[in-house]
């Protein structure tokens, strides 16, 4: 790209303000060499790049890059064998502990699956050295002092001096301290050829002995070595210099291991600095609301609402910029200070800053195309050098401009015909016009002159355009109006500022009727843009509230059917947990039935049936059908009175009502069990003819059978009495019994724990304890049921 359009358009001033956030000297570097480009697929490199630092700055905040110095020389001085010093090595290990740091950071953005369009590509090139930079890390500080760390000999050395030069100082403290300060001309330790000395009064030189380094301006004051430290400050200079010694040889020694490693440590830097240029047009965007625009092949641009860079963004107009799809010259006319000048150089700065892979201030959906040249002709070109006039010095440059041109250009006139005679200024300008669409080059012109109006009507592939000016305010609004030519706004602001009526009907007879229904043909375009601009802003709010109801109804689709999917989930597992939890419950009953019989010797007592048919039935869940009216009105049928037949529910058991003993509650004939049970947890059922006798646990039993209150055990052997105690227990829980009495006698006691035992286990029993001292004490047992 020619370096005058650079120059023109103020390219480097932009550069300028990205180089303003850039933190390494190779970024700077990077900045100081970027200049448009012509080739598709570096332009798209470099766009994609910007979108991927856009990216990065939106989601983590921008790549971390820290200040960086160039160490281009420092590896040039490597190469020819030289050693760095502490501070050369120290940014050297900076580049290296940036780069494993980078590293540590795009990584965590592959696990985040997070997608990139070229962050990855560069990060693959960097190139991790973790031993040389701990070595480096581990021997050097930040400002370049070499670290105690970086050898044991390094360590003794400044161990030994640190006790050497507290030596010194005791005994210097001890001299000017006390006695010898009145020969002192001020009580303190100072140094001079990096020796330890004092200030000592001319005429007591004699006093301490020793060395003279040095004197005061006036001769006053000499500044002695004393001769008690000297042999002191000779070995502190020793250590000094053997720690000076091995300095050097550890830089030479780091130097020495540059050497390999020391193209990729190159090619890291120049990595960093692509890196710190992203984030460096990251922050620019962020600071314009810049957007990546898209490339068009066909080079049609459409920069939409778009603003010149170097305004304030908060008062630039933002206007929509179209050239190249369904015209290749736009004419813009009308008055100075328009904005005419501002509109042409915002499309070839964007342009330019788009084909050097910026961010633009654009709209989403702004594309830009790929010129190999853009020209301009704008401003004042008067030569003082070469005696040529502002005319002279436009029209040398628009003539080296035609020879240039060709199908890929762009160009930019400003005033073009201007500083020569109106009528042949206006067809010079439709001249070179003509000239620069026969090379079917992009143009975009500014003008004056009325006849260029005419020209983009009768020209194919050419439009007007002019910059809109509010006659009510009498100021331009600085909008570009595609489509539609300048009008001269003279009588109108004349006719406002109070210009005679009869002057301006005078000058309006003056002008040709062709320039009036030029005039009268603008105003009719403009009103009718502005009609056909509210319609569309009309039409486009409710397209906007459609479009965000679609998405609304959409996304509550979606949510519909996700939710349930969710819901229909979330029931299947509670219906499965359910369920297995009722067989899990229903295994444990059958077990514990089983155990009874082998217990029971195969005998299953009827109040044991009873509860596990309660059990089971308690594994039913509730339909919550309590709120079901047609439920409540059957329920509300039921007419019970006593010897019906009903079928409770709880226990799934059919029983007869003896009498009602509340409200709501009757007392029920089980079998042989009396239970009092709620009206809603029975159902009535027609009476079946009762069997003449059952057999209930094993046990026949007549209507005339028994069964006493007391159980005499004495003289039974063991398993013959704990058989005929779980017969009774059974039989005096069908008998409704409260309380029994077991009689097992004193003896050996093994009857009477194997009982204690079997009472323990049985749920039937509340309490039981040996009888009263006068009913048989602790040779018989009380059991108490529930």
């Amino acid at each position: 790209m020619n370096e005058r359009i650079l120059k023109t358009l103020e390219f480097e001033q932009v550069k300028n303000k990205i180089q303003q956030s850039l933190t390494t000297e190779q970024g700077e570097e990077e900045i100081r060499q970027l200049q448009p480009s012509s080739d598709e697929a570096t332009v798209q490199a470099w766009l994609d790049e910007t979108e991927d630092g856009m990216k990065v700055q939106r989601l983590r905040g921008g790549l971390p890059i820290p200040k960086l110095n160039n160490i281009k020389p420092h590896m040039k001085r490597i190469e020819i064998g030289a050693n760095l010093n502490g501070l050369e090595l120290a940014e050297v290990s900076r580049v290296l502990s940036t780069t494993s740091e980078l590293v540590r950071f795009i990584e965590d953005l592959k696990d985040s699956e997070l997608e990139f369009l070229r962050l990855y590509f560069w990060e693959d090139q960097l190139t991790t050295l973790p031993e040389l930079s701990g070595k480096l890390r581990r021997s050097v500080e930040e400002d370049g002092r070499v670290r105690d760390e970086a050898s044991s000999e390094l360590r003794t050395i400044r161990a030994q001096i640190r006790r050497s030069e507290q030596t010194i100082r005791e005994q210097l403290d001890g001299l000017i301290r006390g006695k010898n300060a009145k020969y002192l001309s001020d009580s303190l330790i100072t140094m001079r050829n990096d020796r330890y000395v004092i200030p000592v009064k001319q005429e007591y030189r004699g006093i301490f002995g020793g060395v003279v380094h040095d004197q005061s301006a006036s001769g006053q004051t000499l500044f002695m070595e004393p001769k008690q430290i000297v042999e002191l400050n000779n070995r502190l200079r020793q250590q000094q210099i053997a720690e000076r010694t091995e300095i050097e040889r550890i830089l030479a020694e780091l130097s020495a291991e540059l050497v390999a490693p020391r193209k990729d440590i190159l090619h890291n830097a120049y990595v960093l600095g692509r890196f710190d240029l992203m984030n460096a047009k990251a922050r620019f965007a962020k600071d314009l609301k810049a957007v990546v625009p898209a490339i068009n092949q066909a080079n049609h641009v459409y920069f939409k609402q778009a603003r010149h860079p170097l305004l304030d963004q908060d008062k630039a107009v933002a206007n929509d910029i179209m050239i190249g799809e369904d015209f290749q010259a736009v004419v813009i006319t009308g008055p100075n200070t328009g904005g005419k000048t501002i509109s042409l150089k915002t499309l070839g700065l964007l342009q330019l800053m788009g084909q050097a892979g910026m961010p633009l201030p654009v709209a989403e959906e702004s594309v830009m195309g790929i010129f190999d040249e853009v020209f301009a002709d704008i401003g004042d070109e008067q030569s003082i050098e070469q005696s040529l006039s502002t005319f002279s010095s436009h029209m040398t440059n628009i003539v080296s401009i035609l020879d240039k041109i060709d199908e890929h250009s762009l160009v930019l006139f400003d005033e073009l015909g201007a500083g020569t005679d109106p009528q042949e200024g206006a067809a010079l300008a439709i001249a070179i016009l003509d000239a620069v669409g026969a090379k079917s080059a992009y143009v975009m012109a500014t003008t004056h002159y009325p006849e260029l109006k005419i020209y983009g009507y009768n020209r194919s592939n050419t439009i007007n355009a002019s910059m809109e000016f509010d006659v009510d305010t009498l100021s331009p609004t600085y909008r570009l109006l595609i489509g539609v030519p300048g009008r001269s706004n003279a009588f109108e602001i004349s006719r406002r500022l109070g210009l005679d009526a009869t002057v301006i009907e005078s000058a309006k007879q003056i002008i040709d009727e062709e320039s009036q229904d030029l005039n009268e043909m603008i105003s009719d375009l403009e009103n009718q843009r502005k009609a056909t601009e509210t319609e569309y802003l009309e039409i486009r709010h409710y397209v906007d509230e459609s479009e965000k109801l679609y998405r609304d109804l959409k996304n509550a689709y979606s949510y519909f059917f996700d939710e349930r999917e969710k819901e229909m989930d979330k029931a299947r597992k509670e219906a499965n947990k359910i369920v297995n939890e009722a067989q899990e419950n229903a295994e444990k009953i059958i077990k514990e039935i089983r155990q009874m019989q082998l217990s029971g010797q195969g005998n299953v007592k009827e109040h044991q049936l009873i509860d596990a048919k309660s059990q089971l039935a308690n594994l039913q869940q509730d339909e919550h059908l309590t709120k079901n009216k047609v439920l409540k009105k059957a329920k509300a049928k039921k007419q019970f009175k006593p010897n019906d037949e009903v079928i409770v529910e709880t226990y799934g058991q059919r029983g007869t009502l003896i009498k009602k003993v509340g409200d709501d509650q009757w007392q029920v004939q089980l079998g042989i069990l009396k239970m009092t049970i709620a009206e809603a947890d029975m159902t009535l059922t027609t009476p079946i003819e009762e069997p003449k006798q059952r057999v209930v646990t094993g046990v026949q039993r007549g209507a005339s059978a028994r069964v006493k209150p007391e159980l005499d055990l004495r003289g039974k052997r063991y398993e013959e009495a704990m058989a005929e105690v779980d017969q009774y227990i059974d039989a005096a829980l069908l008998a409704n019994f409260a309380q029994v009495r077991i009689i097992h006698g004193k003896g050996t006691g093994a009857l009477r724990k194997g009982i204690t035992d079997y009472l323990k286990n049985n749920r039937n029993v509340q309490s039981f304890e040996f009888a009263p001292a006068n009913q048989g004490g602790n040779g018989a047992t009380v059991v108490t049921f529930k």
